[in-house]
């Protein structure tokens, strides 16, 4: 049985796949990113996000992805927020800020009440026209 290789989506070299999903090198650069940002927070408990990526040169994107997993706490860290996936805004649980999560919420509802009410239209457009047949019908053309 052959080994599943697979190329890493961080470096590009190819690997044996793992559950990261990852090279083994890239899982051990980015443990040492932890630690570099787990020691300046320790040191700098105010620091805001951009500050630990500055002083430790670990991106934003991986130290969010920290916060994500629950590996670095914002709540001992009253400035640590991240950015909002959709607009960028600084946030400090979730994915989404409220405005682009309230926005969402209402392109949903608005969505949803355009689906019900077409399908309420041709719900009574298909009794009229006598159903599933009167449908089909439709598609066949005159039988004169």
């Amino acid at each position: 049985m052959g080994m599943n290789l697979g190329n890493c989506p961080r470096c590009g070299r190819l690997y044996a796949l793992n559950f990261r999903d990852i090279c083994p090198s890239c899982i051990k650069d980015i443990e040492l990113e932890y630690e570099k940002c787990l020691k300046y927070l320790r040191e700098e408990k105010t620091a805001t996000i951009q500050e630990v990526s500055d002083a430790t040169e670990v991106s934003i994107k991986q130290i969010t992805k920290f916060i994500k997993e629950g590996r670095i706490s914002i709540a001992n860290n009253p400035n640590m927020m991240y950015p909002c996936e959709v607009c960028g805004v600084l946030i400090r649980e979730g994915t989404m800020c409220d405005s682009c999560r309230n926005r969402l919420t209402r392109d949903f509802a608005a969505t949803a009440a355009r689906e019900e009410s077409g399908r309420n239209g041709k719900h009574r457009e298909d009794k009229r026209s006598g159903g599933a047949y009167g449908v089909i019908d439709k598609f066949r053309g005159p039988t004169n």
